[in-house]
C-alpha cells in the first residue's frame, strides 16, 4: 500500500530538514526520503562556516537571518548545532579591494556586523598573520563555524517533534506523473504518493531531476580539506580566514586542530560519481595548501599535518543554487546546486522554500534570484571577486 504525504523531500541532508522543519511548523504532513543515514552526505563532510560576506543582497541577507539561527538554535529550532564564534576574515591584495569596499558596504546596509581593516588593524584581530602583500581585509566578530551533525540532526528531530517523518534507507529510483502533475515518488521500498516533491539530494540532485524530466546543470564536485594539529601553545579557537592571495581557507576546530580548504573555482573541474570517490585527501594537495597555510601564518610551520578528507558540492554554472518550480506547475521542485554555500545558507534556504513551496505571496527570501531559467536567459548570478565559490 502507497504511503501518502502532502509533501515529499527527496534528500535528508541540512536542506531537507530544514525544509521539513519550516513546512511541519504550517501544519504540512512531510515526509522525508533519505537514501542513506540522515546528514552523511555532503552535509556530514561540510566545512560548516558560518559567514556573511556576499557580493548581493539577497544571500547577504540570507546569511544574516542564517547566522542569528545558529547563535539562538536551542530557542528557534531546539537542541544544539554547536555553533562557535571565532571571528571571520576575508584578505585581499589590491586588485580586489574595490569588491571588498563595496561588499562590506552592502553588507552594512543590510545589518551585518562588519568592518575593513588595514593590514595593520589585522594584528589586532589575528595575531601572526603575514600582511606584508595584503591591501585590507573585512571582519565580521559574530561569525565562526557549527557541527554539521549536530546542526543537520537538530533540524530533523525538530522536524519530527512538528509531525514530519523522516526515513533513512530509502533510495528513491523513479518520480511519477499524473499527467503533468508529480503524483509521487517510486523508491526500493515501494512507492510514496504526494502532489509535490522538492528534491534537496544535493550532489545526487541532478540524477533526482532526471527522474521528472529536468537536465538540471549541476555537477557533483569532489573538494578537499587539509587537516593540521596546531602547536601546543596554540590551544584556542582562531578566526575564519578566506585568503584571496593564496586561493585558501582555513578555520579551526576541537583538538588544536585547523581544516585548510581551497577557494579556487577550479575544485569544480574534479567531476566524480557521488557513489564512488576517494575520500581521502591527496598528499599533493594536503603539501599545496599546507604551504599557503604556512605563507599566510607562519607560526604554523610548527604545525602537524594529520591527513585530511574530500567531501562534494554540488556545482551549478554560477556556483548559486536552484530554488524553483521545475517543470512550472507540475508540483516538482528543485533545492539544490548550492555550490558549498549550503551549509550556512540552510536555515535561510528551508524558509524560503516553505514559502515557495505553500504559495507565500510576499516572502522574506524571494527564489527569482535563484530561477532555474536563469542559465537559458543568461542571467547568471554574479559576485565581485573572481573567487565566484565565495559568492
Amino acid at each position: 500500500m502507497k504511503q501518502i504525504s502532502d509533501v515529499i523531500i527527496v534528500g535528508g541532508g541540512l536542506m531537507g530538514c530544514s525544509t521539513a522543519f519550516h513546512l511541519a511548523g504550517r501544519g504540512v504532513d512531510v515526509t522525508v526520503l533519505e537514501r542513506g543515514s540522515v546528514g552523511l552526505g555532503a552535509t556530514g563532510r561540510s566545512s560548516a562556516i558560518v559567514r556573511q560576506h556576499y557580493s548581493n543582497e539577497l544571500t547577504a541577507r540570507m546569511a544574516l537571518h542564517s547566522l542569528r539561527v545558529f547563535e539562538d538554535f536551542d530557542e528557534r529550532v531546539g537542541g544544539e548545532c554547536g555553533f562557535t564564534r571565532t571571528g571571520f576574515l576575508v584578505t585581499v591584495a589590491d586588485p580586489d579591494r574595490p569588491g571588498m569596499e563595496a561588499n562590506v558596504a552592502l553588507q552594512r546596509e543590510v545589518g551585518i556586523e562588519t568592518r575593513l581593516l588595514s593590514p595593520e588593524d589585522l594584528a589586532e584581530v589575528m595575531p601572526g598573520l603575514e600582511t606584508a602583500d595584503l591591501a585590507c581585509a573585512a571582519y565580521e566578530p559574530r561569525s565562526g563555524y557549527a557541527d554539521p551533525h549536530m546542526t543537520v540532526n537538530g533540524y530533523a528531530d525538530a522536524a519530527r517533534r512538528l509531525g514530519a517523518t523522516i526515513l533513512p534507507g530509502r533510495e528513491v529510483t523513479g518520480i511519477r506523473f499524473a499527467g503533468t502533475r508529480v503524483a509521487g515518488v517510486d523508491t526500493d521500498d515501494g512507492g510514496f504518493d504526494a502532489p509535490v516533491v522538492v528534491n534537496c539530494a544535493g550532489p545526487w540532485g541532478a540524477g533526482i531531476a532526471a527522474m521528472a524530466g529536468v537536465e538540471a546543470p549541476i555537477v557533483s564536485s569532489r573538494v578537499q580539506v587539509a587537516t593540521f594539529q596546531r602547536p601546543p601553545d596554540f590551544e584556542g579557537p582562531h578566526p575564519i580566514v578566506i585568503d584571496f592571495v593564496h586561493g585558501t581557507y582555513f578555520r579551526s576546530e576541537t583538538g588544536r586542530l585547523t581544516l585548510v580548504g581551497s577557494v579556487d573555482p577550479s575544485e569544480a573541474d574534479d567531476v566524480v560519481d557521488p557513489d564512488e570517490y576517494p575520500e581521502h585527501a591527496e598528499p599533493e594537495f594536503v603539501a599545496e595548501v599546507g604551504e599557503a597555510f604556512v605563507r599566510r601564518y607562519p607560526a604554523m610551520e610548527r604545525a602537524l599535518s594529520t591527513g585530511g578528507f574530500a567531501g562534494l558540492y554540488a556545482v551549478t554554472p554560477d556556483w548559486h543554487p536552484i530554488i524553483d518550480e521545475v517543470p512550472a506547475g507540475s508540483g516538482c521542485y528543485l533545492c539544490t546546486g548550492f555550490s558549498g554555500h549550503g551549509f550556512k545558507l540552510a536555515p535561510a534556504v528551508g524558509l524560503m522554500t516553505a514559502d515557495l513551496v505553500t504559495g507565500v505571496a510576499e516572502p522574506e527570501f524571494p527564489t527569482d534570484v535563484f530561477r532555474f531559467s536563469r542559465f537559458a536567459e543568461g542571467e547568471l548570478v554574479r559576485g565581485r571577486y573572481v573567487y565566484s565559490i565565495t559568492g
